[in-house]
């Protein structure tokens, strides 16, 4: 016997999420994140979101939407601009010379880092060193996590790491 479809069931049963984040096959965990609480509009070598244009600002959206689907790790490796650089780079220590300052509100234990958007425009920020990773904190109970680039500067420029002075 067939039964007939009965499209508005069809369409509600299709409308129950099936996805799990305790599937072996979900990518939630490591899927990097973006803090941006540690942003600093307050150097003039960088700019502020009002800055930059609707272009821009849909770029850097449509950048951070793509990187997300992978963990840190995953953009360190992939190569751009002759190979030679990475889409994001570590720097480790706050560069030596820079048009930018170390703001005093980002922590001293911060690697900076940049993830280079097009051409010359870089976010600017830092990770945290590899001893952090599923450290508990002393005063909130909760986890560090080292998938995690906290930005910290708008780099239209290129001004935050400069090769030459």
């Amino acid at each position: 016997m067939i039964h007939p479809t009965n499209s508005k069931k069809d369409g509600f049963l299709a409308s129950i999420p099936t996805a799990s984040i305790d599937s072996k096959d979900d990518t939630l965990t490591k899927r990097c994140k973006f803090n941006f609480s540690y942003m600093d509009f307050s150097q003039s070598a960088g700019q502020k979101f009002e800055d930059w244009t609707h272009d821009q600002l849909s770029k850097l959206l449509d950048k951070i939407y793509a990187y997300c689907k992978e963990p840190l790790k995953y953009w360190e490796n992939q190569k751009i601009g002759g190979k030679t650089h990475s889409v994001l780079e570590i720097y480790g220590g706050f560069p030596r010379i820079s048009d930018f300052k170390h703001p005093a509100h980002v922590p001293h234990q911060a690697m900076w880092a940049r993830f280079r958007l097009e051409s010359s425009v870089r976010l600017v920020g830092f990770v945290l060193p590899p001893e952090y990773d599923k450290k508990q904190h002393i005063g909130t109970g909760l986890y560090f996590d080292c998938n995690t680039f906290y930005a910290v500067f708008l780099d239209a420029d290129h001004r935050f790491y400069k090769a030459k002075k």
